[in-house]
């Protein structure tokens, strides 16, 4: 995995919006469930890429510095083979000043290999400062951004749950509210009412047939008066 497909990977889940692709998901919580295992599993491979870019880093940093330290190490010989040819030569040992003027060339021409090294190592490792820098930031604002998903998934949970607390009472409330015309407990009293007011109607009828019958006695009784009345004048009259 390169450093700018790293870069890349965590630039982008660093911006990602949140809220965007709730609103984008069917189930918000699997995909925030989703959001998350990706999330760790990013953060976790990227965590393993910036170490190691930063091993990197401290390897190109530590052979960086032994350039300029040899550079200045080789600077310092060249200066005492120089100082030494000059104190022969004024000696008269020209010969061996030569020698030591030698050796101050050679130290020298080390020196600058030395500088070169140094210098092409420099903008190699300010490039690759720059990158950790980033991947780090970007590592922090993943690490910020996990646990916002976490607390909006911890979030949408409770929200949910409450929302089907709030159902499942007002489903109860409905099915025991006497008042509504549809609810089982209304029709049930409403069937008792009528069994009373049927039971009420044939105790009228009853009383009303019971009545009849008592007045047909009635009249047969006064019938029969009649009927001996009549026969005891005939009776008286013969």
């Amino acid at each position: 995995m390169s450093k700018q497909t790293i870069l890349g990977r965590v630039t982008q889940l660093a911006k990602a919006d949140i809220n965007a692709l709730l609103d984008q998901a069917e189930d918000p919580q699997k995909m925030l469930d989703q959001l998350i295992r990706d999330y760790a599993n990013n953060i976790s491979e990227a965590e393993q890429a910036v170490a190691t870019t930063i091993g990197n880093l401290r390897m190109l940093e530590a052979d960086h510095k032994e350039d300029v330290d040899a550079a200045a190490e080789w600077g310092t010989k060249a200066l005492a083979a120089s100082r030494k040819a000059d104190g022969l030569r004024a000696s008269g040992a020209t010969a061996e000043a030569d020698r030591f003027d030698n050796l101050a060339k050679v130290a020298l021409g080390r020196q600058m290999q030395s500088e070169r090294e140094a210098g092409v190592s420099a903008p190699v490792i300010a490039a690759q400062t720059e990158v950790v820098d980033k991947l780090r930031a970007g590592l922090d604002s993943m690490k910020d951004k996990l646990t916002q998903l976490q607390a909006k998934r911890d979030e949408l949970v409770a929200r949910a749950r409450t929302a089907q607390a709030q159902n499942a009472m007002l489903d109860a409330v409905k099915d025991v509210d006497v008042l509504d015309p549809t609810s089982d407990l209304h029709r049930f009293e409403e069937k008792v009412r009528r069994e009373e007011a049927m039971a009420l109607g044939r105790q009228e009828l009853a009383a009303s047939s019971l009545d009849a019958q008592f007045e047909s006695l009635e009249e047969l009784g006064r019938a029969s008066e009649i009927e001996a009345r009549l026969a005891a004048l005939k009776a008286r009259a013969a």
